[in-house]
């Protein structure tokens, strides 16, 4: 038994949990002794029992064991201490896999707040737990407690440690010093005030500075007395045309440098003496100290004649280049007006073209929809903006495109109010027919007296609506057209509208469709 014993206890310790015992508010029922663990005084986790029957987890018990064989704190409690029994010894414990079951089927739920999780220790432990949502773990970097779900917004945009690659010049440098890198980053864009250019490096800035022709800088006679900043790339033309101004600058210093140099000749001056005659008067060696100031100033004088030379020739060529301006500017003002005759022409001519691809695109349209033998059909779609525009008086009428009947017949359309007209006004579409004017009336019997046929069709193919006449020839409506259109003629009350309310037949898909028919008997 002893030597079974002894089999049993041969535990892997190695290979066992490393945590200690679960806490007591993860379970949802009252926890019984008999899985507390005698050490850390939580749920059981890998019990393990010893010699004297008190349980442990299997962590806790290497921790109590690991300096060597101990007593039993719980034995002593008790007052059932009894050596060799109840002392805790590495070599004589074994797993209590009985308690384990147990211990794994005990209802759970999870501790953490806003976490609703549910279920057995034994799936807390293999599933939830160190993996919920909702635990509090601290953030290596900075040490701050953040939910588990949001460690990686927290790892990414808040944690003040966390470490980042500068998109410009792509240096790893810590969150805080972002500010401080970007003042020193020379990768980093900048934009030039002047000229508006962005996303220039700065290791660049200064080159694009010195080259940028909107940079403004101080006239190279500011030292003579120039107040004017102009941009760099007008300095040259500034330059041209301030020559005046700057040799007015330039003058005084030439006169007062002149002055200087008379002020300053040699102190020895010849005096007489009665007995002597004349002599030069010593000067004690003033003379030849006097003589390095004079050197500089005729160095300078030079040097200024040498720039009044210089501005006199840019005087010079910036008369020729006027001249030669105001030569060219004549030659542009003439080509100028000959354009803007061209263009005029051009205007007019384009003006002529728009009216004969008007009158092409309508004797398209009329093609498009032209019947030859008497028999018309037209759609009308978008019938209740239509109706709209009729009752709001926008566009109480509308005409179909033209038909005829024959290709050297009559020409004729109709003439429709979505609204009524006369006796039909407001309660009844009223349709109408309509003679025009064609190129072959003079070949045709005169006035029209075919009989007419207008109809609104019913969709379902049942009752279509409809109305005929046959012409009154006294009318002017019918006698041959002196105009674009005759009079139109036909039916005020031709449909009530009331048959185009609800579910109609004759409307659908917001489009209705009218027919006319032209007899031709007798043509």
């Amino acid at each position: 038994s002893v030597e079974m014993g002894g089999k049993m206890a041969r535990i892997s310790w190695d290979s066992l949990s490393s945590l200690p015992g679960i806490p007591l508010s993860v379970l949802s029922v009252p926890m019984e002794d008999k899985y507390k663990c005698q050490q850390c005084l939580q749920v059981l986790r890998k019990p393990v029992q010893a010699q004297c029957g008190h349980r442990f987890c299997v962590h806790c018990f290497r921790q109590l064991t690991s300096s060597g064989p101990k007593p039993c704190q719980a034995c002593r409690k008790e007052e059932i201490y009894e050596e060799p029994m109840s002392i805790l010894n590495s070599s004589e414990a074994f797993p209590d896999n009985a308690a384990g079951r147990e211990i794994a089927s005990l209802p759970a739920r999870c501790l953490n707040q806003g976490c609703d999780w549910t279920g057995s220790i034994k799936e807390y432990e293999a599933k939830h737990e160190g993996r919920c949502e909702f635990e509090q773990i601290q953030c290596e970097a900075c040490q701050a407690l953040v939910l588990r779900k949001d460690k990686d917004r927290h790892n990414d945009r808040e944690c003040e440690e966390r470490t980042l690659n500068c998109k410009y010049c792509k240096v790893t440098f810590n969150f805080k010093d972002i500010k401080a890198h970007d003042e020193i980053c020379q990768k980093f864009p900048l934009q030039c005030k002047d000229c508006g250019k962005k996303k220039i490096p700065r290791e660049k800035f200064n080159d694009h500075a010195k080259s940028c022709a909107k940079s403004k800088s101080a006239c190279p006679f500011s030292e003579v007395g120039c107040k004017s900043v102009v941009e760099n790339g007008k300095i040259s033309e500034h330059e041209h045309s301030s020559t005046m101004e700057h040799l007015r600058l330039l003058l005084p210093m030439v006169l007062s440098m002149t002055r200087t140099r008379l002020d300053t000749s040699p102190s020895g001056e010849w005096q007489e003496d009665s007995g002597l005659g004349l002599y030069r008067a010593p000067d004690d060696g003033c003379g030849a100290a006097a003589s390095v100031p004079s050197v500089d100033l005729d160095k300078k004088v030079s040097a200024l004649e040498n720039i009044v030379c210089v501005l006199n020739r840019e005087v010079e060529r910036s008369s020729l280049t006027l001249e030669a301006f105001s030569h060219q500017h004549r030659l542009d003002q003439e080509k100028i007006e000959n354009l803007s005759n061209k263009i005029r022409q051009l205007e007019r001519s384009l003006t002529v073209k728009d009216l004969q691809l008007s009158e092409a695109e309508q004797m398209v349209r009329e093609l498009q929809y032209c019947t030859y033998d008497g028999i018309f059909v037209w759609k009308i779609t978008d019938f209740s903006h239509r109706r709209q525009e009729a009752v709001s008086g926008r566009a109480p009428a509308m005409f179909s495109p033209a038909f005829y009947s024959s290709k050297y017949g009559y020409k004729m359309c109709l003439r429709l109010y979505l609204n009524g007209d006369g006796t039909g006004r407001g309660t009844h579409l009223s349709l109408f027919f309509v003679v025009m004017r064609s190129k072959y009336d003079a070949l045709l019997k005169w006035p029209f007296s075919q009989k007419v046929t207008l109809m609104l069709l019913d969709q379902n193919n049942r009752e279509h609506i409809i109305d005929a006449f046959r012409p009154d020839i006294t009318s002017t409506s019918f006698q041959r057209p002196v105009s674009e259109m005759n009079i139109a003629s036909g039916c005020p009350l031709f449909c009530p509208l009331a048959k185009l309310a609800g579910k109609s037949p004759y409307l659908r898909d917001d489009t209705i469709f009218i027919k006319a028919i032209v007899d031709l008997s007798g043509l």
